[in-house]
């Protein structure tokens, strides 16, 4: 009977161990999820019936995994020339109408406190915004060849995750004595006191779109070269980011640009800023044209 209860002993031990081992290869090897396909030439969006509206939606498991090697904005000032992020991994989905990107990539830091001396982290996407044979320059197209631009900033994510517009938020250690559209006299909501808010808040008052609070993380913007973005018209693009364990994960969706409907081939460009190295504006690190490939219908 010893013999016995020792031989089922060492079952179990030996049962233990396997499952042990079993289960640090399955979390090494990232059992139960797929891991998409790698596209080394190009960013190609998979034909889809409708784009995925997070992060976590398992068709990314399916989308091809472009690395996009990022370079120097060393074209215009101001320069970027010290090299920070090398490489942000983008996926795409689309329906035929839209279009969604998942960009990924390393940021030890989490910057998405604005002030002054503060930079905060961001990525964009860049379209022609017309599908042609010859792409205007990537440095932000080119005059009468616009670009189109989906910006997105950790520090607009940061207020529509739910961070308060206050001075306390954005700077927990300061004292504040008073402001006068805080006065114990002025009823909230009241006529006086939302002119009394008005008047101290200028920017917001003229319908400043950089002035907040924000309701959307992402603001599209034109160019034609260098020195000459503006807010587009309409925003029509959407998103969220969140962190991950090693950097940024950022889900853009937006429609096709006129002609892209119509062409299965064009071009695509992105950019990241790093807050923590003083990355704002022109600063930053950016892509070339890269292949982009529309999914045909088969």
């Amino acid at each position: 009977m010893w013999l016995q209860n020792g031989e089922l002993m060492n079952r179990k031990i030996a049962f233990v161990l396997i499952l042990a081992l079993s289960l640090a290869a399955c979390s090494k090897m990232g059992c139960g999820k797929k891991e998409p396909p790698i596209s080394s030439n190009e960013v190609k969006a998979v034909l889809r019936t409708s784009v995925p509206g997070t992060q976590d939606d398992s068709v990314w498991q399916e989308a091809p995994k472009h690395p996009a090697r990022l370079i120097l904005q060393d074209m215009v000032d101001p320069r970027l020339l010290k090299p920070s992020t090398l490489q942000v991994n983008v996926q795409s989905v689309t329906d035929g109408s839209k279009v969604a990107f998942l960009l990924q990539w390393d940021d030890a830091t989490e910057n998405n406190l604005p002030g002054p001396a503060r930079f905060t982290d961001a990525c964009a996407v860049q379209l022609p915004s017309k599908a042609e044979a010859d792409a205007p320059a990537p440095q932000m197209g080119e005059e009468g060849r616009p670009v189109e631009i989906a910006y997105w900033s950790a520090s607009w994510q940061a207020v529509v995750d739910g961070r308060p517009d206050t001075i306390h938020a954005i700077y927990p250690n300061a004292s504040v004595d008073h402001y006068p559209p805080e006065a114990p006299s002025l009823q909230k909501g009241s006529a006086d006191q939302v002119a009394m808010e008005k008047r101290y808040s200028p920017a917001r008052a003229l319908g400043n779109s950089m002035a907040g609070p924000r309701r959307q993380p992402v603001q599209d913007l034109i160019a034609e070269g260098p020195g000459t973005l503006r807010p587009a018209d309409k925003n029509i693009s959407t998103g969220t980011g969140k962190r991950t364990k090693t950097g940024w994960s950022v889900l853009i969706v937006r429609p096709l640009p006129e002609g892209g409907k119509q062409s299965a081939r064009g071009q695509i460009a992105f950019a990241v800023w790093e807050g923590s190295k003083g990355e704002v504006g022109a600063r930053k690190m950016r892509t070339a044209w890269i292949p982009f490939v529309l999914e045909e219908k088969k």
